[in-house]
């Protein structure tokens, strides 16, 4: 399943995007992989993640994993301001590449 996350930063998209890469096995363990994250062009503390989970479950464990919500609050991730809203499977990539 995709879902699409806006949230905010207290520490800019750097300290978020290096906690992520620190945290890739947890982030295997949820099925989780990230599609595109980036922060807006004039705001460095507002983010969007498009983000595919294998599966319900594992966006549910990935929400409430507690230790993995510290290490990104740590990283400057306000959860309090996260937002997500889940997509459709069906979906478009890499046009014009894939056509």
């Amino acid at each position: 399943m995709y879902a699409m996350l806006t949230q905010k930063l207290s520490k800019g998209f750097k300290s978020w995007s290096d906690m992520l890469k620190e945290n890739k096995d947890k982030l295997d363990r949820h099925g989780m992989t990230l599609i595109y994250a980036g922060s807006h062009a004039d705001d460095d503390n507002s983010m969007i993640a498009i983000i595919h989970w294998e599966s319900k479950e594992g966006m549910m464990s990935f929400k409430n994993d507690e230790e993995l919500t510290k290490i990104r609050e740590e990283a400057g991730a306000i959860t309090e301001s996260t937002e997500v809203k889940v997509l459709t499977d069906e979906s478009l990539h890499n046009i014009p590449k894939a056509l």
